[in-house]
This record gives C-alpha cells, structure tokens and sequence, in this order.
C-alpha cells in the first residue's frame, strides 16, 4: 500500500510539473531536480527567438531556453551537462548578432546571457584603477552580459572610456571577446580582445576560473578569440584611458584604389590619428547607409557623378579626438596629417560631434531603418582579412570583377588596414601572416526571397581567393568540415583541439560554431 502510495505522489508531481512548463526528452531529466529548473523555457517563444540570429539565413531550434539571474546558474546548468550520461550542448547568446548561428544550440539549450542579474543597464560596470600615484591603470570591472553602449556610458561619468570598439555598441562584451572584436582603432590600439587584463570564464566542465596573462594564462588566451569554445565569460576587467570630448570626423574621396589604400596604410603608419577605416562607394545607395548618415543632400549630388564616371568610388574615414582646451588647434593638426595624401581634391567632408555620438554612430541608423522594416532582415554578410600583399588582386577580382558585374552590391562594403602586431598570437584568433593585413566587410542585406544569390556570390569570392592563391582569413568565421577549420586555424589547429580536450572536453559548448559539433 505505502508502495503504491509512492507511485500515486510521484505521479501527480510529474503531472503537475508538465501542467505548469512542458518537458523536452532531449533533456536528461535530472535537470527537473536543480533550482535553476524554473529558469528553463520550452515554450514556442523562447525557443522560436533563440533558433534566430541578425543574420536570418539559419534557424536551429532548441530544447529550451535557460535564464540565468547569477553566474552560479551558469555553474549549475554546465554543471549539470558536464555530469550527466547524456551531456546536452550549450550556447551563450548575447544579443544574437551572429549571422550563420553561431550562437545557436540545435536541441541543446541557450542561454540567453542578457538575462544575468534580470540584465540592468550598466549594473554590473564598476570602474577602477590600480597601481601608485601618478602610475595609475584604469580598468572597468564589466559583466560579461553587459553591452558595450553601457560600459561606455557608465565609464564616460568617470572621464574615462575603452580605447577599442566596434562599430556596434549594442553587442555584449562577452560576445565580442569571444570573437576578436575589430575595429576602427584597433591599428592603434588592437582588438578589444588585445585590451582585457583579466576574466572569469565558467569552462565547459562548470568550473569558474579567474584568469590573466599571468593566472591561468591558457585559459585566458584561449577564450580571446575563442569562439566560445573553451568557457562562457561572466565578467572582464578592460583597459580604460581618458576620454575626450569631441571628435573631428572625416571623410576623405579617391577615385584610384591604389592611392586609396597607399594612404591608409601611412596613416596608421603616423602618429595622431585615433581611428581609421575605409569604405567603397559602388552606387547612389550606399553613398550613406545604415552605418551612418554622413553625407549631406548636397554632399550627395556632388558625389553622384564620380561614381557614373568611375564605377566604383572609395573613402578614407579617419577620426581625431580632442578637448575644449585644444579646440584651437585641432584643424591644424588634420591639415598637417593630410598633408601630401591623394584624395580627390575638394572631396573632404567633415563632421564636428560629441565623442559618444562618434562612438554610438550606428544606433541612430539601427532605429531609422527598423522603423522602415528594414534591419530585421537577412544578412549575408562574409567578414575577412586580407593580405596587404594581395589586396589588389583581390579588390580587382572581387571589387571590380566579381560584385560589379554581378550588380549585387547593395549594403556597406569596409576596407581597412590595421597593424598585425597589435594582435597577440598566443590568443585563438588568427589572421593572416603579415605586418599589414586588410579588414573586408561585405555588409550586405536583402529580402527574404533573394539572400542566396548573395550567398552564392560570397562562395563565389571565396573561391577565387582560394584558386588565386590569396591566403586570406574568415573573421567571425564559418565553415562546416573539419578540414576546413584546421586550415583556417592553421598552425593553432592543434593547440586549439588540445584546449577543447582542456576545458571542454564533452564537447557541450557553442555547438553552432559547427566546429567539434555536426549540425
């Protein structure tokens, strides 16, 4: 009797348990027994937002959604995997800006990182400094889940900012340490990854680590870069230095992609220029585009013949900082650093703003275009870095052969240099061996019913590089065999695996990135 009285309770607890949240199979069932349990959804919503990314190409769907409010919830959930007969596989996802599901867990469970500490804006972004009077470091003690427009914002109350960005500010610092985070400063300053002095990672057997260059250190450099592959970073102290006031931001025009990019290339070459890119202009609508609206109307028609004539027109966009004390001389200064550049003459254009307004660019842009349905949309978008010594073989291929002729040019095409020796080799990412190497972005969206003609045509550039001998690398990589992974690791590929077998060694995290995992 007391048996079957058992049964009946056991019964009625599982019954109410599937009344209340529906239960995946693919889950193993002690998962019900942990705290965190009421922090897992199976509901269609948040798993139908979970099995989406900016880059509306792929949809994954996974057994559930997992919330965490503290990093001992990502312990315990990884925890969980680590021990159980069946280890579920885990994706931390920041804000989703992933474009080939990166972010992703078919099956498996994602975490949805901007719910740690019910996510309050710039709550867990503390500013410090360390060091002796007149020798002091200044750093921001950030959670992994906050974003980078946060960190800015709580950081600038304190005179102070990061010295590296992207050019979106609405991603999680997680989610860009993971990858490289590239930018416009990084010939000056390096990546983000190249500006962190120390982390918490949760690894893939659910252990928290605090590591540094100089406390386990192979961690550290693993994670940078990473990939997500090696742990899930919860928190991150980053570099800071003070911040400035304003910002003069210039746009400079050529029409030749030799002296284009020869001019960039002494210019991160020099001193005094604190941020740096370079763009094409292919037709009359990426003249401005969702990056920013930089071109005045007027500035617009005067641009509009260039590109009837030449096809495809180039621009150098550099920034320089500066305070009220030194507004006098802050023309000057340009004038000297533009000295003996070749632009078009009488094609300099220039903006005066607030170093935040710089900074956060992008956002006014992002708003627009959703307010016109144009954001939520497919995003093929191919990220690479190029060789100095093959970037003309490559912008006459691509460039003026492939995409031109193609007429699929619509959305922001960068081109860039940045200075290989602010990359730091013991990390994960890799780029390409040489001093110089280009950043191309090929930031291009569409419809829904059109995205594979780019896709096809981004294969299309890859091939061509490969037949050409251009020994180029994926920045926010993807690929689907091993094979490939191990050429794009190169010589890192075994001390990649080694690390994976080190800290996750079940395999459970970032299964999108498609890299140990088969989708």
């Amino acid at each position: 009797m007391a048996e079957s009285h058992l049964i009946f309770i056991i019964s009625c607890l599982f019954t109410l348990i599937a009344k209340v949240k529906p239960w995946s199979t693919l889950l193993p069932p002690e998962l019900l027994t942990l705290d965190i349990a009421s922090r897992l959804h199976f509901d269609p919503n948040s798993t139908n937002f979970a099995s989406s990314d900016f880059g509306k190409l792929i949809h994954l769907t996974p057994a559930a959604v997992f919330y965490p409010s503290t990093v001992n919830d990502i312990i315990c959930i990884l925890n969980c995997s680590y021990n159980s007969a069946s280890p579920f596989t885990i994706a931390a996802r920041g804000r989703g800006h992933s474009v080939q599901g990166q972010a992703m867990a078919l099956n498996g469970v994602v975490m949805d990182m901007t719910s740690l500490n019910n996510y309050d804006k710039g709550s867990r972004v503390r500013v410090s400094s360390s060091g002796s009077s007149g020798l002091l470091v200044y750093y921001a003690d950030v959670g992994g889940e906050q974003l980078w427009i946060d960190v800015l914002r709580v950081t600038l109350e304190h005179g102070l900012a990061p010295v590296s960005w992207t050019d979106y500010l609405y991603l999680t610092v997680g989610g860009t340490l993971s990858n490289g985070g590239n930018g416009g400063q990084s010939f000056l300053h390096g990546p983000q990854i190249s500006n962190v002095y120390e982390m918490d990672v949760v690894t893939g057997k659910g252990e928290l680590v605090t590591c540094s260059k100089f406390i386990n250190s192979e961690l550290f450099y693993a994670v940078l870069g990473g990939l997500g592959q090696f742990g899930i970073i919860t928190r991150a102290k980053i570099a800071l230095q003070p911040a400035p006031q304003r910002v003069k931001w210039v746009r400079l025009l050529y029409d030749n992609f030799f002296k284009f990019t020869r001019d960039q290339e002494h210019l991160i070459s020099i001193t005094g220029l604190d941020y740096l890119e370079g763009a094409l202009i292919i037709d009359q609508k990426s003249i401005n585009n969702w990056r920013s609206s930089f071109f005045s109307p007027s500035s617009q028609s005067k641009i509009t013949p260039l590109i009837t004539k030449h096809g495809i027109i180039y621009y150098i966009e550099v920034a320089k900082y500066y305070n009220e004390f030194n507004s006098d001389s802050i023309d000057e200064e340009l004038q000297e650093i533009f000295e003996g550049l070749s632009f078009i003459p009488g094609f300099r254009f220039e903006k005066d703003v607030s170093f935040l307004d710089f900074l956060n660019r992008v956002r006014s842009e992002e708003v627009t275009f959703k307010s016109k349905g144009l954001w939520d949309v497919p995003h093929p978008w191919l990220n690479l870095f190029v060789p100095k010594s093959r970037i003309m073989d490559f912008a006459s291929g691509v460039f003026t052969g492939i995409m031109l002729k193609g007429n699929k040019t619509a959305g922001l095409i960068l081109v860039y240099p940045t200075n290989r020796n602010k990359w730091d080799d013991r990390m994960s990412a890799v780029t390409p061996d040489e001093d110089i190497i280009y950043a191309v972005g090929l930031l291009r969206s569409s419809g829904f019913n059109d995205w594979e003609a780019i896709e096809d045509q981004n294969k299309e550039i890859l091939q061509f590089c490969e037949k050409a001998g251009i020994e180029l690398k994926q920045y926010l990589p993807h690929y689907k065999t091993k094979e490939a992974w191990a050429n794009h690791f190169g010589s890192k590929w075994e001390i990649f695996k080694e690390r994976k077998a080190k800290f996750d060694p079940k395999m459970i995290l970032s299964p999108g990135q498609r890299i140990f995992n088969s989708v």
